[in-house]
């Protein structure tokens, strides 16, 4: 599948075609309403936290209420189609994270092109995934994982938020590389997932770092490895997938964008105080201890970023045969 990156690209830089008074005044007055937020995964996960977050910090800073709207569903392109198809008035923005840029390759109709029609705001972080398991599951490491799914075919079952996201494709991509048998479990969000962890219904994630860092925490769940190319700071002691299967790596991350045309002024504003949020000492620890690290910078920034993880994503999905069936 073709990609319009530089049109993404382009989003990024440029802005609405408006006559140039018409943009700065309906910036200037911006915003002079509630802004909604919607988040494309069910409240409680990773995504829905951090959208809460950013969205307290702009209601503080810009005046008006930033009102977090979850509409799960379709691994949240049915929040994208809502974005999408709303007026380009900075009025309706859509928290993104990594379940877009696999949804770019993994569904081939889902009623827009991601990076067509959403233009970059900013991003916010970028986390690891941990590989958790019950405190009870019979193994502590990741070798005797697989090694319990080899001599038992059948018998994991591992959950997501939905097809497509981070937690089922980086499930996928263990598989893959392991070759070990697991039933993928999809559910309406991270966090509902979570609760089926917690109660033996699944055996398996890979989840966000924010949604799992509490359990790992209170004892409930074990932390096997984290999935990213270093060892998170918030789980110094915890070994990567990659000690154990060479070249294995998968993050999540968090941003922020909004229909394509909307005003750069409008763009910029958002991308200004959600920067200045990433800098603010309270907001920062708070993302650090979810096991973030901030990727502030400019909507260019922002997009080039998005789509060069499409472009990954793209190859880890027709490579390990992932389909939205």
């Amino acid at each position: 599948m073709k990609l319009p990156r530089r049109r993404f690209l382009h989003l990024a830089a440029g802005a609405a075609v408006l006559p140039a008074s018409s943009r700065i005044t309906q910036a200037q007055a911006y915003p002079s309403r509630p802004v909604r937020l919607i988040v494309g995964l069910a409240a409680g996960g990773g995504q829905d936290l951090v959208a809460r977050l950013m969205g307290q910090w702009l209601s503080e800073r810009l005046g008006q209420q930033f009102i977090v709207e979850n509409r799960p569903g379709a691994s949240g392109n049915l929040a994208l189609e809502a974005v999408t198809s709303a007026p380009a008035d900075g009025y309706t923005l859509a928290q993104l994270g990594v379940n877009n840029a696999i949804n770019a390759s993994l569904y081939t109709k889902p009623g827009f092109e991601f990076l067509r029609d959403i233009a970059p705001i900013a991003g916010i972080m970028r986390v690891p995934l941990v590989m958790v398991v019950h405190k009870s599951f019979p193994a502590t490491t990741v070798p005797e994982f697989i090694a319990y799914a080899k001599a038992n075919p059948g018998k994991i079952n591992f959950g997501s938020g939905g097809v497509g996201t981070s937690i089922h494709v980086s499930g996928e991509l263990f598989k893959l590389m392991t070759g070990i048998e697991m039933l993928h479990v999809p559910y309406r969000g991270g966090a509902l997932a979570m609760n089926d962890l917690l109660g033996g219904q699944v055996q398996v994630m890979f989840d966000t770092m924010p949604e799992s860092i509490g359990h790992i925490r209170a004892g409930t769940l074990r932390a096997l490895a984290v999935t990213t190319a270093e060892r998170a700071s918030v789980l110094p002691d915890t070994p990567r997938v990659a000690d154990f299967l060479p070249g294995y790596e998968s993050s999540a991350w968090y941003g922020m964008g909004a229909p394509r045309s909307t005003p750069a002024e409008i763009v910029d504003t958002l991308n200004r105080e959600i920067n200045a949020g990433l800098a603010d000492p309270k907001i920062k620890a708070r993302l650090a201890d979810l096991g973030g690290t901030v990727i502030a910078g400019s909507p260019a920034d922002f997009g080039t970023f998005v789509a060069a993880d499409v472009a990954k994503w793209a190859k880890v999905v027709k490579a390990a045969g992932v389909t939205s069936q």
